[in-house]
């Protein structure tokens, strides 16, 4: 059996699931992991709560080995949008991002702005919701201190070029909200500034689950305002307020839940064993036989074609007379997506079974016939 194989023996859903960009089933091996831990913490035997305390290392170093970041430059947080707070109310100018971005980039930005009033949103204007380095290069100026952007859009699935956008920015600070790509994508995380991600999508790590990754220019400019007792560089420091951490450790509030920990750490594990390109390579392929299924039924594909510009989102975008016949026929034949503003998004992993693809044709086939009718 191929590593491939052996990753993809490890997805347990059923037929039909479809939906990955809303939340990623938990692999075999993260619930295996998630009992082991759940049973030694139930039977708290003598000494055995120490190891807990190693989860912290053992997840800092599987996220460097997934994006290019020293272990020390990484601090755990229990969820994206945490992270991408800290670094928007940790900026100082104005900050430069899409206000079709998932919202967890853009209210981030606007929340610090009215609290702090040391940063400034500045909203870039894209066509059809695309973040190029060509629009952001034109929208720059001198007050721009960062450039915020969603490695992959939660409702176009267009990836953006973070080598590019690196180049047309300069040293301004590269902030990455990576949850819709991080797991399956193969992209230079290295050249951000920040990176934060979750691991219950695309990871299959379940929920209460991310990172935050800093570059040391990032930990040099960014201010850690949510820093709390965790964020010193004593383990307890009673008695008296201790300055934060010199480093990305600084930007945590409290203690980590060790269980999630352990089972994101697995996750990454997981896609470290088999390599982050031969699960992109699976990807590509699945979510080509989506397109090709779209392309059979007339069914209009509104996300890119172009293998260099998605990653496992597919949207589908049927005349607006047409969407509830097309949503219902996913309903009626068990493929779980996403239906919202006029579009069908599904979202394919490594592993498509037949059994998935036979659900999807026989939905197309029932919207198809229903249109003709």
């Amino acid at each position: 059996m191929s590593s491939i194989e052996r990753f993809t023996a490890g997805f347990l859903e059923e037929p039909g699931y479809l939906d990955y960009a809303r939340v990623g089933p938990l692999s075999a091996g993260v619930v295996s992991e998630t009992l082991g831990q759940t049973d030694v913490l139930s039977r708290a035997r003598y000494g055995s709560l120490d190891h807990f305390r190693t989860q912290d290392e053992r997840l800092r170093a599987a996220v460097a080995a997934a994006t290019g970041f020293r272990a020390d430059q990484v601090v755990s947080e229990p969820n994206t949008t945490t992270g991408i707070m800290q670094a928007m109310f940790g900026l100082t100018g104005g900050v430069l991002l899409s206000p079709g971005d998932f919202p967890t980039v853009p209210f981030a930005a606007a929340r610090a702005a009215e609290a702090l009033r040391v940063v400034t949103p500045l909203w870039l204007e894209t066509e059809h919701g695309r973040v190029t380095p060509g629009e952001i290069r034109e929208q720059l100026t001198p007050a721009t201190a960062a450039v915020a952007v969603c490695l992959v859009d939660s409702r176009t699935g267009y990836r953006v070029d973070l080598d590019g956008i690196r180049q047309v920015i300069g040293d301004r600070l590269l902030i990455v909200d990576a949850i819709q790509g991080f797991g399956i994508t193969d992209v230079p995380y290295e050249v951000a500034d920040v990176v934060a991600s979750g691991g219950q999508k695309w990871a299959r790590a379940g929920w209460g689950t991310g990172f935050l990754a800093l570059s040391d220019r990032a930990i040099e400019r960014l201010i850690p305002v949510f820093s709390g007792f965790a964020g010193t560089d004593t383990a307890e420091p009673w008695d008296e307020i201790l300055p934060p951490s010199r480093g990305a450790n600084a930007f945590r509030v409290s203690n980590p839940d060790p269980i999630a920990q352990a089972r994101f750490a697995t996750a990454l594990e997981e896609v470290a064993e088999v390599g982050i390109r031969s699960i992109e390579a699976a990807v590509a392929v699945n979510v080509s036989t989506l397109i090709d299924l779209a392309d059979e039924f007339d069914v209009p594909v509104a996300s890119s074609r172009d293998e260099r510009e998605r990653a496992g989102i597919v949207v589908l975008e049927p005349p607006a007379s047409q969407f509830t016949l097309l949503s219902a026929a996913l309903h009626n034949h068990g493929v779980t997506a996403t239906a919202r503003q006029g579009t069908v998004r599904l979202s394919v992993h490594a592993a498509l079974s037949v059994d998935t693809v036979d659900m999807l044709r026989g939905a197309l086939t029932s919207y198809a016939t229903a249109v003709t009718y």
